[in-house]
């Protein structure tokens, strides 16, 4: 970590997005080590709350369960910590070629402080109300900008890259999975956290994106699915032109995107917009990656449903679900998770977070043109045959954080929630089917 940033250095690094944990800052400057880059930059909650911040070293319970995975345990800080699970976690099961670990380097409080300045007015209000930039850090991680080439940016060719936040690919079928919450086997958990989100405010109106669509390795599902993530980006889709953002907020409209695309794909009016998402298309067929994420996924077997049954185990707690539970049924079949050995209650924990992880993170895309003249490239290509032209592409994963095992209840409850809102809903229009009115929600999903 011999680089440094200082104050001096905050303005050029620009808003780029953010998730639950970090800000996502790229570099505008002119300087050779940071071109081609970005940082993440820990955010601390506004609450007081900690775990989901830096600022805290691995716990002691999270210890049991990451004892097994490199240096983790030991890390001095949360923020090394994280960076070890995806060099020694995800890197093993997703792939060397689809993620970049980054690399720590040092910053000042006062660069901090002012990056939370310059960022504030771009970031959205309710990120904000959340948290604040952690000004406590001592590091950010520095990593390739996934959305430009860098050898590219240079001489004038443009790069496209297109962000799309899968979310869980597969239908659970659990049989720790309670009677009342049986619906989950059946409707994606996507599909039923949108009713949830819409009644929050969180998000303006149901998207009809179904992640199976987009799994499906069909290119008449995966068409479905993207159309869908174009009509309702959310926070589940965004394009970027040369790491510019060009799509994936609601003030974008259909006819500046396919403007932008003048430079990227030939063709007519009207048609480039098409042809870039068979080239997507094309990407996500050939490369494989969504296969690779989905398996990740699948290592959670038992639900949150069951893994919070392991999860009071791991912790020496008292299981508050079997204790609020008062049907003999169900405390006769959860008996069996509660009977299992420590080492088994820990791989189901474990594996429930890895999962976790793979449903929360994202899958950057990027697509540069290649001319018949060009010198064998190290990137793979994929042919647009609409347009007969070449493109080298390249893939990798990002936000592929280390979820707290502190959270495990807050899953758990998060997911009796969204459960319990579809299922209003769901009554809700049923009952207006028969009077022809529906109140309080917004349907069309």
């Amino acid at each position: 970590m011999e680089l440094m940033l200082e104050e001096k250095d905050a303005s050029d690094w620009i808003y780029r997005g953010e998730g639950a944990v970090n800000l996502v800052l790229a570099y505008s400057g002119s300087s050779p080590a940071f071109s081609g880059k970005i940082i993440r930059v820990q955010k601390a909650l506004r609450n007081g709350s900690n775990y989901d911040t830096g600022s805290s070293v691995v716990s002691k319970h999270e210890c049991i369960v990451w004892k097994d995975d490199g240096a983790i345990v030991t890390s001095p800080n949360r923020e090394i910590a994280e960076q070890l699970y995806v060099k020694c976690v995800m890197i093993p099961l997703l792939g060397s070629e689809f993620v970049d670990p980054g690399v720590r380097i040092l910053v000042s409080r006062e660069f901090l402080e002012s990056v939370e300045r310059n960022v504030l007015f771009q970031r959205p209000g309710w990120r904000v109300k959340a948290a604040r930039v952690d000004s406590c850090a001592d590091s950010v991680l520095l990593m390739s900008d996934h959305s430009v080439y860098p050898d590219s940016t240079f001489k004038g060719v443009p790069c496209i890259s297109v962000e799309i936040k899968p979310k869980c690919g597969f239908l659970p079928s659990s049989s720790f999975i309670a009677d009342e919450t049986s619906i989950k086997k059946d409707v994606t958990r996507f599909k039923m956290h949108q009713v949830l989100k819409l009644q929050q405010l969180q998000v303006q109106q149901l998207s009809e994106y179904d992640p199976l669509d987009l799994y499906s390795g069909s290119r008449e599902r995966i068409h479905k699915a993207l159309k869908a993530l174009c009509a309702t980006p959310q926070n589940n889709l965004r394009v970027f032109l040369n790491g510019s953002l060009i799509y994936g907020t609601n003030l974008v409209k259909a006819e500046a995107f396919e403007d932008h695309l003048k430079s990227f794909i030939h063709g007519e009016d009207g048609l480039r917009t098409s042809s870039f998402v068979h080239l997507v298309i094309e990407a996500i067929v050939k490369l494989g990656v969504l296969d690779r994420l989905l398996e990740v996924q699948k290592l959670d077997k038992f639900d949150v449903e069951g893994a919070i049954h392991a999860y009071y185990d791991v912790v020496s707690e008292p299981c508050k679900i079997c204790r609020d539970s008062g049907e003999s049924g169900k405390l006769e079949k959860y008996s069996s998770l509660h009977a299992i050995s420590l080492e088994e209650s820990v791989k189901i924990v474990r594996d429930y977070l890895i999962a976790a992880t793979a449903k929360d993170c994202s899958l950057m895309i990027s697509f540069r043109p290649r001319e018949d003249d060009d010198p064998e490239s190290h990137y793979r290509t994929i042919c647009l045959e609409s347009t007969k032209q070449r493109f080298d592409v390249k893939a990798y994963f990002i936000d592929l954080d280390m979820k707290p095992l502190e959270k495990m209840e807050f899953y758990y409850e998060l997911d009796q929630k969204i459960v319990k809102c579809y299922k209003q809903m769901v009554k809700v229009e049923r009952g207006a089917a028969k009077t022809g009115t529906i109140e309080g929600y917004e349907t069309g999903y």
